[in-house]
């Protein structure tokens, strides 16, 4: 059984370049919601454009994360780390020099496909450098500096929009993605997981599953819901999506093994996680809108605005994950979620053509305090929940299934805002919004439903089969290259 060798990096590098990787590509899923509009100005296109515009991201970075985490495990996560990064950075610049907008589409994609094998194998190399004792701190840390991107994405898409370009909010990725493929190539020592053959059956049915279903929500309000495109996507989607759960029960090597979900942790917290970031992703994605269409704001002071909800993950984050570390993660996220389920229904309950900032500024607390309780708390459950070799996958699969719940709920808010209203006036966005904002909120109050069903003290080895039960499970396999 191969032993773990010494991290020539240590604790505190990897917490840096995972943390920095993060940023990049948290940024990367709201830094395009400010200059939505000025990109429909100058690139043209109708609301399933822009849709697809955040959507071709989130999406390619969804299907593909668990795909990434293996190719990871199998291949070395530092070389797949590295290429994850390669990959991203080349592609912000051709979203950057995009002429039109199937090509900025296009770039997005290849984002996506960058994020996708880059942020699941940040999780892995940090839990892998740094002691069980300090994760929690640690977690904390990581996704306070998620919350940074969250909370200065509306700002710095807003204000690169109106004082440079929306181009600008691509080439900030390129400056940041060189200067971390040295440093991680030089500070990050090679681990491997398990190396069990990659599940290209499952990458598919998952992949071909979750895009006719997005594609037939987005496609639904432009063409009906009875185009029979539109029905394919959704059937079709749902039954691959079937399919691949049939697939992780039965397969030997399954990309995403079912019995993970037996254990209550590890269901509960992705449930949770799926809910909230429906709710919050498609509830930014209209609001950042109705700041500036509606309200008048420019994508600078839309960005501002935002900030109360947006940038709390800043201050409160390693909190979350302090108290994570003291009295357990289920109360920390459950409380989280209600709170940020009470803020969207705060909104809701006051938008209106003329809401001043004023009226705002409860509903955008309220929601960034929630936000923040869920953070690290949730990645600490999530890592917690399951054996060391299976860490990387159980990375992947919350980060996908956060993702996934982000283009859903961009998709599934925005259908729902273009049958009740539209962009004729102001008062026809209003009308649109307030429901999409009920749903958002209903969505969340389920995931803190969910998180309630989360055991106090999850234990590790709860999702062992009988088989892993009669060995002992084998140590992570690093090298130090």
């Amino acid at each position: 059984m191969p032993q773990q060798t010494a991290r020539r990096g240590g604790a505190v590098w990897a917490l840096v370049i995972t943390s920095v990787a993060g940023f990049m590509a948290a940024l990367d899923n709201l830094v395009v919601t400010t200059a939505l509009p000025s990109i429909r100005e100058d690139l043209g296109g109708g609301m399933d454009d822009l849709e697809w515009t955040v959507s071709a991201y989130t999406l390619t970075f969804a299907v593909l994360l668990m795909f990434g985490a293996a190719l990871g495990d199998r291949y070395g996560r530092r070389r797949l780390f590295l290429a994850g990064i390669t990959i991203f950075t080349g592609a912000s610049a051709a979203a950057a020099m995009a002429p039109g907008i199937d090509s900025l589409i296009a770039a997005r994609a290849v984002q996506g496909v960058g994020a996708a094998i880059m942020m699941p194998l940040t999780l892995t190399l940090l839990t892998a450098a740094v002691p069980a004792a300090k994760r929690g701190m640690a977690y904390g840390i990581w996704g306070a500096v998620n919350g940074l991107a969250v909370a200065s994405g509306p700002l710095i898409g807003g204000s690169l929009t109106e004082h440079v370009s929306w181009n600008w909010i691509f080439w900030l990725n390129v400056p940041l993605g060189l200067a971390l493929l040295p440093l991680a190539r030089l500070r990050l020592s090679e681990s491997y997981g398990s190396g069990a053959p990659l599940d290209t059956a499952g990458t598919l049915l998952a992949s071909g599953g979750l895009f006719g279903i997005v594609y037939g929500l987005v496609r639904a309000p432009v063409v009906g819901w009875t185009d029979g495109l539109v029905l394919l996507g959704l059937f079709g989607g749902t039954a691959l999506l079937a399919g691949f759960v049939h697939h992780g029960s039965h397969a030997k090597h399954p990309m995403l093994p079912m019995r993970l979900f037996r254990n209550r942790a590890f269901a509960g917290i992705n449930a949770a996680s799926l809910l909230m970031f429906l709710g919050m992703f498609g509830s930014i994605f209209l609001l950042s809108q109705y700041l500036q269409g509606v309200l008048g704001y420019s994508p600078t002071e839309a960005g501002l605005r935002m900030l109360p909800w947006t940038g709390m993950p800043m201050l409160i984050a390693p909190v979350a994950g302090y108290l994570s570390d003291r009295i357990g993660g289920r109360p920390v996220v459950a409380a989280g979620l209600f709170l940020q389920a009470a803020g969207l229904g705060w909104f809701a309950s006051i938008v209106e053509t003329d809401t001043s900032f004023a009226a705002q500024l409860p509903a955008l607390i309220i929601s960034g305090v929630g936000m923040s309780l869920f953070f690290a708390p949730a990645s600490n459950l999530v890592m917690s929940s399951v054996r060391g070799q299976e860490q990387g996958i159980a990375s992947g699969t919350n980060n996908a299934l956060r993702e996934v719940g982000g283009a859903l709920g961009i998709a599934v808010m925005a259908s729902i805002f273009s049958a009740q209203g539209g962009y004729e006036t102001g008062q026809t966005f209003v009308d649109g919004l307030r429901p999409a904002l009920w749903v958002g909120a209903s969505a969340v109050a389920v995931a803190g439903v969910a998180a309630l069903l989360i055991p106090a003290r999850p234990r590790t080895a709860e999702v062992r089969t009988r088989d892993d039960e009669a060995a002992p499970a084998p140590a992570l396999e690093t090298a130090s290259r």
